[in-house]
């Protein structure tokens, strides 16, 4: 009896209950491998936050966020700067607005907006810098493994110039918190 006491003991401090890893309970942040090479991008995921656009006294939108039931995905390309050229910072970035936890799903041109995609052009380009709804493109999130994601990206915008049109990344969640 005496030896089955400690093997019982490890077995139940060993089990526990089945646990999603989807849900993203800190905020990620990597620096991505797919990035044109004059510039940096950078592809966050921010937990228990909401994403809504605004727009000011002008008719421009910007994004505001705030505390909530959801996880935003932010992606950031910024280009290099021009040595001793003013004005010459140039940054693209992607929002959009996903669940609490991350599933799998696939989304085409017109759906993009239920999950808030927008895109924003920052420069000093008069007249063509801003944030704009994509809905033109395909957005799929694919699960690897239980704590592996995969985004596949593709879209465009008319409105305005634009460097980044596809983001294919993978990310490891480090969350391992249940629902």
């Amino acid at each position: 009896m005496k030896v089955f006491l400690p093997i019982i003991f490890l077995l139940f401090i060993s089990c526990k209950s089945t646990q999603k890893i989807n849900k993203v309970s800190e905020s990620i942040i990597i620096t991505t491998e797919n990035c044109p090479n004059n510039g940096v991008c950078v592809l966050e995921l921010i937990p228990n936050k909401s994403l809504i656009f605004k727009t000011d006294e002008f008719g421009n939108l910007y994004p505001v966020i705030s505390e909530g039931e959801k996880t935003i995905l932010k992606y950031t390309y910024k280009k290099n700067p021009i040595s001793k050229t003013q004005d010459s910072n140039y940054t693209e970035i992607v929002y959009a607005e996903l669940g609490k936890t991350i599933t799998e799903f696939s989304l085409n041109n017109e759906d993009l907006q239920t999950i808030k995609l927008y895109f924003g052009r920052l420069c000093f380009c008069k007249g063509e810098t801003g944030y704009y709804p994509i809905k033109n493109g395909i957005f799929k999130i694919t699960k690897i493994d239980r704590k592996t994601i995969k985004i596949d990206f593709e879209f465009n915008i008319n409105k305005v110039p634009q460097i980044i049109s596809k983001i294919n990344e993978t990310i490891y969640l480090k969350s391992n918190d249940t629902n």
